[in-house]
């Protein structure tokens, strides 16, 4: 192939206007988002200076989206997904208002942060739900890795700049009221842009909701072992491996920096992730996805423990860099397979039990690395973390000899699965 038609290949999912309308609607709120993130992080640690109360961060984002997982998928497949998406990201733009209105009082206790939060956690439900499921309705089947590809470099783009132009804000403004500001304009901006977006006729569950509708979702995936274990394998290697949410004790009190490296150290898993996934989305995976997870997986647990024991910005800043690039190989994996697998019609519901993985590794995993970190120090929490992830991998390894087989990420048939068309999945069986 042609270098010119090579490179138009890669960039294939923007041939859809209604993907890039996506993508820059996207972009903007999860840059929003992140920018909040480091000045909620960077102002509770102010207040508190304890690390358990960071902790605290993510139980408060993580328990509203375990209570309504079964609402909100059931949500993005019975609503049109734009219109969930829109009313999201107007939820973002009021959790920030209430942040900015908070910071503008001088605010000295953490407990009315900790409420915005549940809200924000809400909202990330619905959202998160709704955002990967109608990524199958703005491109062809064929054009979809590609597509994958790009929404994970878009995401990791606005994880890039989001943090870092929080922090700034956060040092020049020395507070966090103007960081909470702009990212209210962009949840603002955001929330017109979804409007423009003209997604592909979506397909609705035939029956009426009941709780065999809204749970079809984890029976799905508990019938698709493929699924399963890798989703499962990133629920507990990224639970026991995250150590964002110690990033403000390790930028104040180990790696002596201020607002604008905690931004920097927040940003670098994001610029590891942006480069892997424009590579993969011009290279994509060959070969058997189901190894290579396994040990971008390991490569994730391997630069935790580098990133625990450092003490220079330089040097963590690699580690992190290259975490975050060992976890978009897992992401895209995962992300591809499960929405190949999936009917349209029960789409969001499945979606969202992956989503409930994903909360229960990120948030729940902020407060796992909280407590520990309370409990055995900062240092040793994430040491011990990088180490909990890589014995995850030899257990998962055994458990779901699935995962060892899997082909490459370009089809049903090629990752052994069958095309399921009802609820109950396909086979379980993977070609040795």
């Amino acid at each position: 192939m042609p270098p010119a038609a090579d490179a138009r290949a890669g960039r294939v999912a923007f041939t859809h206007p209604a993907f890039t309308l996506f993508q820059i609607a996207r972009f903007m709120i999860v840059a929003a988002v992140e920018m909040q993130a480091v000045a909620v992080g960077w102002q509770v640690y102010e207040i508190t200076k304890r690390p358990l109360d960071l902790g605290l961060v993510g139980l408060a984002q993580f328990l509203p989206g375990i209570l309504l997982f079964p609402i909100s998928g059931h949500a993005s497949d019975r609503f049109e997904r734009r219109d969930v998406l829109s009313a999201c990201y107007a939820g973002y733009a009021l959790c920030f208002a209430l942040l900015l209105a908070l910071a503008q009082r001088g605010l000295q206790s953490v407990t009315a942060i900790y409420v915005v939060l549940v809200m924000i956690g809400a909202v990330r439900s619905f959202n998160s739900t709704a955002s990967r499921s109608i990524l199958p309705q703005l491109v062809p089947e064929q054009h979809f890795p590609n597509a994958v590809a790009w929404n994970a470099t878009t995401f990791q783009a606005a994880t890039i700049l989001g943090p870092a132009f929080g922090g700034v804000l956060y040092a020049l403004f020395r507070g966090p009221s103007a960081v909470y500001a702009i990212a209210l304009i962009t949840a603002v901006g955001a929330t017109i842009s979804t409007f423009r977006i003209k997604p592909s006729e979506q397909a609705r569950p035939r029956e009426p909701m009941s709780l065999k509708t809204v749970f079809a979702g984890l029976h799905f995936i508990w019938r698709q072992k493929l699924i399963l274990g890798a989703i499962s394998l990133d629920l507990f290697a990224v639970l026991l491996g995250g150590a964002v949410a110690l990033l403000p004790v390790y930028a104040r009190e180990i790696l002596h920096t201020g607002p604008w490296g905690l931004g920097l150290l927040r940003a670098a898993p994001g610029v590891g992730a942006a480069i892997m996934a424009v590579l993969l989305a011009h290279r994509p995976l060959r070969g058997r996805s189901g190894p290579t997870l396994l040990w971008a997986v390991a490569g994730f647990g391997i630069f935790t423990i580098i990133f625990g024991i450092s003490r220079s910005l330089t040097i963590s800043l690699i580690a992190l860099l290259l975490l975050g690039a060992s976890d978009m190989v897992s992401v895209i994996i995962r992300a591809t397979l499960t929405q190949l697998a999936t009917p349209d019609e029960m789409r969001g519901r499945v979606t969202a039990v992956d989503m409930i993985f994903i909360g229960t590794s990120n948030e729940f995993g902020q407060f796992e690395s909280g407590l520990t970190a309370q409990w055995f120090g900062t240092v040793p929490a994430v040491i011990l973390g990088g180490v909990g992830t890589l014995m995850v991998i030899a257990i998962w390894a055994w458990l779901f000899p699935e995962l060892r087989h899997a082909g490459e990420i370009t089809s049903i048939k090629t990752l052994g699965l069958e095309d399921a068309s009802d609820s109950g999945g396909g086979s379980e069986g993977l070609p040795s």
